[in-house]
């Protein structure tokens, strides 16, 4: 970037102001209202380019330089500047339909952040920055998504949109813009795909409520029978059990006839 020196320009400024003072002090009629004339001439170039900003000086068309921030003055007529904002901006991507790889319709809209890095190039290479940069990030945010599937654009949103930017920047170069980021944000897709996801998502949460029953279910099967096996090996382990039982249903307030046989009879008649 070429930094024009404006100290030839408050030269010319401060001679032009005496000159109109001198013709309003010291001239006739004809003399002040030229001087007063003037004066108006040489006070209308002033301009003011704040800290987040840069200047183009253009004279006669022709690019000279750039001004830097401060209190600058311009020759009226034949200078025109141009101001740049270097600030980060956003603008909306609008939304748009899009067919994905695997041939689903879907309404996509995002957000490209940018900032000027080169003023002249912004001013020089092309006619509307802001506008074009949108407009080709529209096109490859197109491009891109029409080569991804759905499922993976729902889930690496954040992925597609840095090679967005990547495409998006490498041109935008050439145009003195940084493009800092593009953000997908809405991803509208048609009902009947909706209703189709939540099926699958559906048959998928009863595929693992199933597959967590089963594992409970053979979980239980093998504490039953490592249980069955202590108390075959410990016959008083069963005695036990049997009161534990009785504790249980003594509880119910239903009447019931329990018959206790001792152990040692049950023995003989397993035997008989």
């Amino acid at each position: 970037m070429h930094q024009y020196k404006n100290a030839l320009q408050w030269t010319i400024f401060f001679i032009l102001l005496a000159v109109a003072l001198a013709m309003l002090l010291f001239g006739n009629i004809i003399l002040k209202i030229l001087g007063f004339i003037l004066l108006i001439y040489v006070l209308s170039g002033i301009r003011v380019i704040y800290e987040y900003e840069r200047g183009v000086l253009f004279i006669l068309g022709k690019y000279i330089g750039l001004l830097s921030p401060g209190l600058v003055w311009i020759i009226p007529i034949l200078q025109d500047l141009r101001k740049v904002d270097l600030r980060i901006q956003s603008v909306d991507i609008p939304p748009q339909e899009v067919m994905t790889k695997d041939n689903v319709p879907v309404k996509v809209n995002g957000v490209v952040f940018f900032r000027v890095e080169y003023p002249d190039k912004a001013i020089l290479n092309v006619k509307d920055y802001k506008l074009a940069t949108v407009l080709y990030a529209q096109t490859v945010l197109r491009d891109i998504i029409g080569n991804v599937e759905l499922d993976e654009l729902l889930q690496k949103r954040e992925e597609i949109g840095e090679r967005i930017r990547k495409v998006v920047d490498e041109i935008t170069d050439q145009w003195g813009i940084d493009v800092t980021g593009v953000r997908i944000q809405d991803i509208v897709i048609p009902e009947e795909i909706k209703r189709a996801i939540a099926r699958q998502a559906e048959a998928e949460r009863e595929k693992r409520a199933v597959i967590i029953k089963s594992e409970g279910e053979l979980k239980a099967a093998e504490n039953l029978q490592k249980a069955a096996e202590i108390l075959a090996k410990v016959p008083e382990a069963i005695t036990l059990r049997v009161l534990h039982t009785l504790t249980d249903i003594s509880g119910d307030p239903n009447q019931k006839v329990i018959i206790l046989l001792p152990t040692d009879i049950v023995k003989i008649l397993k035997k008989e």
